[in-house]
């Protein structure tokens, strides 16, 4: 029986084989040290997997065992996959291209990790058994070729890698999307990976996350783990996305009640709702979903928590009546009356209710208690003034926003408004926001203040490219390691001989770090440089080390005293290997195509898009106004080309 066969069946794997902890593989020590680079990090790993001889034809493929938990059993498979470089039908990788890492360079090998779905393995163990003998081996379905895993995250050999799916619990998996991000980044820290990206399309119940929680944390929801704005699409700049989150960010619930007052009785109840159920006040947008996801994440599954619609939540313990607590209520509501709705510090409201109430223990209650809440037609707002670092208290009229209320008898029984909060009921209230206020398209709304908050939302769901830098930092002296050898850091640059490569030999790999034996002299780093970049780099296998560009030596003199501390090496030298063109070496390509759209972009993000049949230009549909259900037509010009067809004289 396969492994991967034993997954589906949930039988134990053969007896002495290594079991790992979910939960702390990756972690330093476990099961390696992780303290060489990137690729040697990889290569320690595999000698712990299993080797399989069927998870991808003809490629090396190691799998790892994971307890997820004992009690009850629950085991995955993590495969990885070495895939060199000549068994990828396209060198170049998309993903880099997309993300605007077209000038690295194409590295030998790429490792994929993955985490299978139950659905992956059976569509696997499927298509292996469809083919028979004839089929060649490069033509049989592999394990990376499938979509759906429960994690699929790919690395070149350099420590540049991207995650490219994570499919929690709303997807199938029995693992929630957080534990696999915590699998993952765990993975990348110990592996000492450089840079990951990732492209956000992610969701929950149909809601777009990067939306969401940007609105919510100022931060997409893969920003939990550091993953930042790397490139958007359709021109957006990170100045730009920043911009877009604020503006939805700092919305004044106020301006959307008085928008929504007419057209929408739903949201100014939902809103009432939170703002009664929060300690502070709830004055924006981006406060609100806060509180929200907040309060989401507190709740548990089933259970609920109780709240009034109005008023002071009595607790059994209470020492005060609920005629008393109305009592004073009412004395401070008038006392703030008479400040005409302006901001008094708390000393000033609790003096002047002391004149009807000389219980002062019971005035504290009560002012600690009222902070924004409803009473009656009257949000009493609290808030920390920032100069003063003193409470203040204010009245808002709401009597024009929200339904009538039950003047100022908030304890009284009969005309309490119980309703019962549980984490669905926020959920569903979460995705009613959504849909109304963030994602509306009706024509009543189109106007105004929600056609700002549409624009901005546009442009924080075109950003989805993200990354993390794990920020390898280089050592700041020589370093002398065991046994006296010398580790260095080098790069190399492709020396400039002709005229149509200009520019090439600009981008360099990133830094290595080379061990040297403490005697080594130049011409033994420069052969050591040579073979190190040739095993890691597709376009430097033939790669001949000419000279070091900023030290002046000879071949002959000692590396260690000759270099200063903190001092990185850089290598000059040519490709040996006769009609290799250096533009073919890099991620980019020899990438002819012009991009020129109306949004500002001038690379290829990934997005759709159309070719003007006059000037070659690339430009996205969305752009020019061709919808994704429309299919391109089969002539295009571009507005440019259009507009100088139609002022051009006619032909004779």
């Amino acid at each position: 029986m396969s492994h991967l066969e034993l997954v589906t069946s949930c039988k134990k794997r053969k007896r002495g084989e290594k079991v790992f902890r979910f939960k702390t593989f990756g972690e330093h020590g476990y099961p390696v040290e992780f303290d060489g680079s990137f690729r040697q990090n990889v290569q320690a790993l595999l000698e712990f997997g299993y080797s399989e001889s069927n998870i991808c034809s003809g490629i090396p493929s190691w799998s790892f065992q994971l307890e997820v938990s004992c009690h009850p059993p629950f085991h995955i498979l993590l495969f990885v996959i070495e895939e060199p470089i000549d068994a990828s039908l396209d060198h170049h990788c998309k993903h880099c291209l997309y993300v605007g890492w077209g000038h690295h360079l194409i590295c030998n090998k790429k490792y994929h990790f993955v985490l299978p779905s139950k659905d992956t393995v059976i569509a696997f163990l499927n298509c292996e058994g469809n083919f028979d003998d004839t089929i060649s081996v490069r033509s049989k379905i592999n394990m990376v070729d499938l979509q759906g895993h429960i994690l699929h995250g790919v690395f070149h050999s350099n420590g540049f890698g991207h995650l490219l799916c994570v499919n929690g619990m709303e997807a199938g998996s029995n693992l929630a999307g957080r534990q696999i991000m915590e699998f993952w980044d765990r993975l990348c820290t110990g592996l000492q990976a450089r840079k990951v990206s990732l492209n956000d399309i992610s969701q929950k119940r149909s809601m777009e996350l990067r939306l969401l929680h940007g609105i919510a944390y100022g931060e997409p929801w893969f920003g939990q783990w550091g993953y930042k704005f790397e490139r958007g699409n359709f021109g957006v700049t990170q100045p730009i996305y920043q911009k877009a989150i604020e503006s939805i960010q700092g919305m004044h619930l106020s301006i959307l009640l008085h928008y929504l007052a007419n057209s929408n009785h739903d949201l100014p109840g939902i809103m009432s709702r939170y703002q009664t159920l929060s300690d502070y006040s709830l004055a924006t947008l981006g406060d609100l979903l806060h509180f929200m996801f907040e309060l989401k994440a507190r709740l548990p599954e089933e259970k609920c928590i109780d709240s009034y619609s109005t008023g002071i939540a009595m607790e059994p313990t209470c020492r005060w009546s609920p005629k008393r607590i109305e009592m004073a209520t009412r004395v401070i509501i008038e006392a703030l009356k008479r400040a005409d709705f302006r901001w008094v510090s708390r000393q000033e409201v609790r003096d002047a209710a002391r004149a009807y109430i000389g219980d002062t223990g019971l005035l504290d209650f009560v002012l600690k208690s009222l902070g924004n809440r409803i009473v009656g037609n009257y949000l009493v707002r609290r808030s920390l003034n920032p100069v003063t670092k003193v409470l203040e208290y204010c009245l808002e009229d709401v009597s024009n926003v929200f339904p009538a209320q039950e003047s100022l008898s908030i304890n009284n029984s009969k005309v309490k408004g119980r309703y019962k909060i549980t984490k669905s009921q926020v959920i569903r209230d979460i995705y009613y926001f959504y849909k109304y206020i963030l994602k509306d398209q009706k024509q009543t709304l189109n106007l105004g203040i929600f056609t700002a908050i549409q624009a901005a939302a546009r442009i924080i769901l075109d950003t989805k490219f993200l990354a993390k830098d794990y920020h390898i930092e280089l050592p700041s002296r020589i370093d002398l390691g065991l046994g006296g050898k010398l580790k260095l850091y080098c790069t190399v640059v492709l020396r400039n001989d002709e005229e149509t490569s200009e520019g090439i030999n600009k981008a360099m790999p990133p830094f290595e770090r080379i061990t040297m034996k403490a005697n080594a002299t130049f011409d033994e780093l420069k052969q050591e440089v040579e073979k190190h970049f040739s095993e890691l780099y597709w376009g430097l296998r033939s790669f001949i080390a000419e000279s070091i560009l900023n030290l002046n030596t000879n071949g002959s003199d000692l590396v260690f005293g000759q270099v200063e501390m903190g001092q990185k090496i850089v290598v000059e030298g040519s490709n040996n290997e006769r009609g290799m063109i250096n533009q073919l070496i890099y991620e980019s390509g020899l990438n002819s195509k012009i991009f020129d759209c109306p949004c500002g972009t001038k690379d290829d993000d990934g997005e759709r898009m159309v070719s003007c049949d006059i000037c070659e230009v690339w430009q996205h549909t969305r752009c020019v106004r061709i919808p994704n259900h429309q299919e391109i037509p089969h002539i295009f010009l571009c507005s440019r080309c259009e507009h100088e067809i139609t002022i051009s004289p006619s032909l004779p």
